[in-house]
């Protein structure tokens, strides 16, 4: 059993900041990718951003050079920093993360619960 536990959510200001973090548990054998989506009310969701085991990264062009999303690979944890938000990012945001599990090695996709992130004043 895998689980992907979000935290760090919450309503904040236009332009304020906010950390997510996620911390993957369980018969993990190895981390592929992690990322994070988000979806608003109506919206589908949307990729945000993801890291690969490397070190690679991949932003939605929406949140380039606002977003930064890191990882501890020791830790199974990723983050990701928000900063100069807009209302537009209201959503709710999820984790991912692509990753094979004991005894088989399986891979497969697995979700968080969600944290809600509000950018109002």
């Amino acid at each position: 059993q895998v689980q992907l536990v979000e935290s760090g959510g919450g309503l904040v200001q236009p332009g304020g900041s906010l950390r997510l973090s996620c911390a993957a548990s369980g018969n993990i054998f190895s981390i592929l990718a992690m990322g994070w989506y988000r979806q608003a009310p109506g919206n589908q969701r949307e990729l945000v951003a993801t890291i690969t085991s490397s070190g690679s990264t991949n932003y939605a062009s929406s949140v380039k050079g606002r977003f930064t999303i890191s990882r501890d690979n020791d830790k199974n944890t990723v983050y990701l920093q928000m900063t100069s938000l807009k209302p537009e990012d209201t959503g709710n945001y999820y984790c991912n993360s692509d990753l094979r599990t004991f005894p088989l090695g399986v891979r497969r996709d697995y979700w968080g619960q969600g944290t809600q992130v509000t950018v109002s004043s």
